[in-house]
Formats: C-alpha cells, structure tokens, sequence
C-alpha cells in the first residue's frame, strides 16, 4: 500500500494535539475513520508511532514521521494554494505592451480596476509601436500586445479593440488652427510636413504627394509632437495620439475625404494559451474600451 497525503495529514493533526477526536474535529472526519487510517499508517511501516493507545507520547518512528511529514505537508498545501491562486488570476505575471496612445488612455483605468481586484497579479507594461509589439509577441516576450495588426500577424490571435480617427495636428498658434472652412489638402500642402510611420495607411493621392515631399520625418511620438509645438510644421496622426500629451497645445482638424480609421487589436500569441490573469486582464481591458466609447457618446 503506498502511502497518502490524507494519511500524513491524520496522523499529523493526531500527534499535535495528542487526542483522536480533537483530530477527528480538525479533520472534520469521525474518530474512527481517523484511527483506522492511523492503523493503516502504522501497519505500513511495520512499527507504531505512539508509544501507549493515548496518543499523547511519540516513538522515535513517530517523532522523525511528524517532522517529515509536516515539512510534507507544508509543501504540499503552499503548492495546491498556488496552483489555485493562478487558476483563480489571484497570482501571476502578465506582461502587456501598447502603442503609446493607448498606453496613455485606456490602460491606466483598464489596469487599476484590474488590481482592485486581482492584487497579487504583477503587470509589466511596455509602450512601443505596432511593428516592435508584433515582433516581441512572436519570439514570446509578451503576453498581451495591442497594436495595430498587419499582414505580419497571421499567425496571432487577433480582435478588433478600437478604431480611431486621423486628422491634422498642428500647433495652436498655427494658420491652419482655426479655419472657418473645411480643411483641403491644398491648404495643408502650403506648409511644411512632418512625417510619420503612423499616418502610412492612408492612401489618398494628395496625402502621398505629402509625404514623400516631407524633408523631416519623426517616428517617436513624443518627439513629433515636440516638433509640432515648435511649429516646423503639421502633422498628421490619429486623434487619441493628442491623449499623451497637454492638447491645449495642439488642434486637432478631421481630415478631408475621411480616410480610413486606424485599427486597433488586441493580439496575442495563438499556440500558448492565456494564463488566467491574462485572459482577466483582456477582458477588463474590453470592458475599459466600452467605458470610454459610452462617455464619447454623452
């Protein structure tokens, strides 16, 4: 007969408190279950573990079986509680990376309602652009990326999550920041272009012409913007890439013809599935995206 945990676990509660039936309350069991499996113990390893039937007085066996099997038990119950606690989300890692625009928006609320709920999850979160984020998701470094998905991501699993609206970013103080008339791409070709990687989608002729004939080309946002301030010149990028920074600096002006919406997914790998923590945090991440498109609609 091999031996049982449950085993270790009746003679252990029986040693401490030195009585059957308090042992039998502890382990919610009747008395004589709790003595037959301490006979079953004992007939196994072919000597007793009490010196008398009170079982208030340990043998050599019983002493050096008591610390073994406690530091077993130890063991065992701290690995069934971790084992829950990561089935739960309870515990966890997850490591998330994000275009800056939603790294700035909608994770910090996405995130803190996520804690006060699962407060022993560790989030690592990372802002990098769309490109970056599919090639860490690929090698496995990452285990939720939202970016915008491209041809290169066929084989992750891919939801839609938000779109967003291009426009012209120029600096408040700009010619082109209060116009009493819809803004053409003639008006914006009269002052200098700032180039950007984000804005590549959008196909339009006269937006081409743009941006193959800009003489600056920024690809961090930060510093883009920075350049924006400076007025050397306008930009254009989608509107929730103004949510990082002070947008009392800035105007934001819808661009002509309404080009296409920037998408954005979530991503993440399709042959390992999500751990528990993760798939919380995606769908408190959802969640968030709902909250803030019901507020634009106020």
């Amino acid at each position: 007969m091999a031996l049982k945990i449950e085993m270790l676990r009746c003679f252990a509660a029986v040693a401490r408190t030195g009585k059957l039936s308090e042992a039998a309350l502890q382990l919610n069991r009747t008395p004589s279950a709790v003595s037959m499996m301490l006979k079953q113990l004992e007939e196994h390893l072919g000597e007793p573990l009490f010196k008398t039937d009170r079982k208030n007085r340990l043998t050599a066996l019983g002493s050096f079986a008591l610390e073994q099997a406690e530091r077993e038990l130890y063991q065992f119950d701290s690995t069934v509680h971790a084992i829950e606690s990561f089935a739960n989300a309870q515990h966890g890692h997850v490591r998330v990376a994000a275009v800056p625009s939603v790294a700035a928006t909608v994770l910090p609320r996405a995130i803190t309602e996520f804690l006060n709920r699962f407060p022993g999850v560790q989030i690592e979160l990372r802002d990098m652009d769309s490109t970056t984020i599919l090639h860490e998701l690929s090698r496995g470094r990452v285990d939720i990326g939202i970016a915008t998905a491209g041809l290169s991501a066929s084989t992750l699993h891919c939801e839609d999550l938000l779109s967003d609206q291009f426009g012209l970013i120029c600096s408040a103080h700009h010619p082109l920041a209060n116009l009493d008339q819809d803004l053409t791409w003639e008006m914006i070709s009269q002052h200098p272009f700032i180039a950007n990687n984000l804005s590549r989608v959008i196909t339009a002729p006269a937006f081409q012409r743009l941006h193959s004939g800009a003489t600056l080309s920024v690809h961090n946002i930060t510093s883009l913007l920075a350049m924006v301030r400076a007025e050397l010149g306008v930009t254009i990028l989608p509107e929730m890439a103004l949510k990082t920074v002070s947008s009392e600096d800035f105007v934001f002006t819808p661009l002509p013809e309404s080009p296409p919406e920037r998408q954005i997914h979530l991503l993440r790998n399709a042959d390992s599935p999500a751990s528990p923590a993760a798939r919380e945090l995606e769908s408190q991440i959802f969640a968030t995206v709902s909250e803030f498109e019901m507020e634009k609609a106020l």
